[in-house]
């Protein structure tokens, strides 16, 4: 869907968590494009946090094939690609990251915190120190999962913008698995999942034109779509800046 090189690849996944067990994930392929930002949406029970572990090799398909950088993610690997993908709030080795945190709080804007308690942190404060604790171990790719639930519109906004300088700055590849649409407009690309199968896959304007069906697997429009439906506007993609454009 893009000219960028797969950093990850799916090819006809299917997994199941026990063998006489419904599948979670049915004969799922798609590709997640280097250095870009891909957004894995879906409502709760539609297999998207599976994908997370399956990533990382905590679980291993029932049937197909997963590759990091071409190399196949199974128990033989799985040690390696987890040398190059990150995911907040996993455990990071405290030697590991001495060295570089200070570095990482400084890129995430949070060092005059570094000696603050963790209580006394906002959510979107500790989202940031989770990434920076992640981004001490130079990952090629960052999986966020479910990372701005919970946050209050100023903290997801913060968060967001921070992710996407990641992106941009630390050449990393973006893997946000979420069920708010909000955050999936930010991506490069949308993956949606629907009942363990991918539904759709495209770029923002192309999912966000299809609003009924993303109504019909039970998901919510973004706030900006739904007061355009709302106002009677035309029914093409529209950012915040667009909406407020045209009011």
């Amino acid at each position: 869907m893009n000219g960028s090189n797969p950093i990850i690849e799916f090819k006809d996944v299917s997994f199941q968590y026990q063998s006489d067990a419904a599948f979670t994930l049915n004969r799922v392929s798609f590709s997640i494009p280097a250095g870009q930002w891909t957004s894995i949406v879906g409502h709760n029970g539609s297999g998207k946090s599976t994908i997370a572990k399956l990533m990382v090799g905590i679980e291993e398909p029932s049937e197909g094939q997963i590759l990091f950088q071409n190399l196949p993610v199974d128990s033989q690997n799985k040690r390696e690609v987890r040398k190059h993908i990150g995911i907040v709030f996993q455990l990071v080795p405290y030697k590991e990251m001495v060295s570089k945190v200070n570095q990482v709080l400084t890129e995430v804007d949070m060092i005059n915190k570094a000696d603050d308690e963790p209580h006394s942190l906002s959510g979107g404060q500790k989202q940031r120190v989770a990434i920076a604790g992640v981004l001490a171990l130079n990952p090629d790719v960052l999986i966020l999962d479910e990372a701005t639930t919970m946050l209050d519109p100023h903290g997801k906004s913060s968060l967001l913008n921070l992710v996407n300088e990641v992106k941009v700055n630390n050449h990393v590849t973006i893997i946000s698995i979420t069920h708010d649409l909000d955050e999936a407009m930010h991506a490069d690309q949308i993956i949606v999942l629907n009942k363990g199968t991918v539904f759709k896959q495209g770029t923002p304007q192309d999912i966000f034109k299809c609003e009924e069906a993303l109504i019909s697997v039970g998901l919510d429009l973004p706030f900006p779509l739904k007061m355009n439906r709302l106002l009677g506007f035309d029914s093409t993609y529209v950012t915040y800046e667009g909406l407020i454009k045209k009011l």
